[in-house]
């Protein structure tokens, strides 16, 4: 069965751009010109994968995104004509897997389709609930219960807690964490991993002494396990 792309941009050219090349490569596509118009699509056919532009009519691209997250893990994949970093920042704060700035050329779409789906199918087959001292981490539900209270975490905060916690003792470089948890090439300000570690830590602070979020001076951060 085909995978069905929701492509989300209102540049008519670009938008059949899209959709010819990607059809042409097997994917089953439906395109929105405008904000609304892709959530109604969204909640209607349930597509495999977005691709959403930012400067939309009506609800731009990081709402949608946002309200997207609200109900769906499904991969986003953000375009824009700006390659500004305060861009890159609020994609990955609403929770969008990549990003690609206008213009394009259709093979790197394609890679970056493919690139992120394999992520997704990963994370899809592994083990999705991490239980430590007074500490459970469920991917499946996207809950982090901290010392048996449900704790309300951002999508991307509680995919940084369950990667670095997935390997626990290992350092994660910033660069890593933003290549292997937002999953794109991030070449601009790193601050936005500092900025999710110390919101998490302001969840997990003191809650058990056989673990902790630990900053490795000049290198990264790491999920520190007592043995």
């Amino acid at each position: 069965m085909a995978l069905k792309v929701l492509i989300v941009e209102d540049d008519s050219n670009i938008a059949q751009l899209l959709q010819l090349y990607l059809e042409k490569e097997g994917f089953e596509t439906q395109v929105a010109e405008d904000g609304s118009k892709g959530l109604n699509l969204f909640h209607e056919s349930s597509p495999d994968l977005v691709l959403l532009d930012i400067m939309l009519p009506g609800l731009d691209g990081w709402t949608v995104c946002k309200k997207i997250r609200e109900t769906s893990k499904v991969p986003i994949i953000m375009m824009t004509a700006k390659g500004e970093t305060v861009d890159k920042v609020n994609g990955l704060e609403m929770g969008a897997d990549d990003y690609i700035v206008k213009p394009f050329e259709m093979k790197e779409v394609q890679a970056r389709i493919h690139a992120v789906l394999r992520r997704y199918g990963s994370k899809e087959t592994a083990e999705k609930k991490l239980t430590f001292d007074k500490l459970v981490i469920n991917m499946d539900s996207y809950e982090l219960l901290v010392d048996g209270k449900r704790v309300d975490t951002p999508p991307k905060e509680m995919e940084l807690l369950f990667h670095l916690a997935s390997s626990p003792n290992r350092v994660f470089t910033r660069n890593q964490l933003l290549d292997e948890v937002w999953g794109f090439d991030y070449f601009g300000d790193s601050r936005t991993v500092d900025v999710h570690i110390k919101r998490l830590r302001e969840k997990l602070e003191g809650v058990s002494p056989k673990w902790s979020l630990k900053t490795v001076w000049g290198v990264g951060y790491k999920f520190e396990l007592e043995t």
